[in-house]
């Protein structure tokens, strides 16, 4: 049974921290442990963690080259040959397919995004597409099976 005057700490929940400032009977007194002299001694120093010492800053040193296009659309692409797995499995003829129905499908991973339908692989389901792009193969093969594709 325990008592109040029994009561221990949890092992490790009391932890030995340096009490700086606390005057030379705290052990950590003078200097505080900042050593005598130097850029880090001082009150208010302090030095960004990219720092190297007056060395040449490894940002500086790369070569930077190369661009980046803020206003690139970047598509969704789905292939012809995953749609006409689809349709083989879940009998997709004669429907229509938007952003929301390839969500919905698992061909897409967002209805924000710009989808992009391409030619790879045989096709030969009637569908509707409306999407936000699409290839030249990919319109000859859905015309050719008998179904349309729409811009949005």
């Amino acid at each position: 049974m325990d008592i109040l005057s029994n009561l221990k700490y949890a092992a490790g929940s009391k932890k030995k921290r340096k009490r700086v400032a606390r005057g030379e009977g705290s052990g950590h007194g003078g200097t505080a442990t900042r050593g005598m002299n130097g850029q880090l001694s001082r009150s208010g120093a302090k030095k960004k963690i990219w720092f190297e010492g007056g060395q040449m800053p490894l940002q500086r040193r790369v070569p930077k080259f190369g661009f980046t296009n803020i206003f690139k659309k970047e598509y969704q692409i789905v292939n012809l040959n995953s749609l006409q797995k689809l349709s083989e499995k879940n009998k997709l003829d004669e429907i229509i397919l938007n952003a929301e129905e390839l969500k919905k499908l698992g061909l897409i991973n967002s209805i924000k995004k710009p989808v992009k339908i391409l030619g790879n692989g045989e096709f030969k389901v009637k569908v509707q597409l409306e999407v936000s792009a699409f290839s030249n193969s990919a319109k000859d093969k859905i015309e050719a099976a008998g179904g349309s594709i729409k811009k949005i």
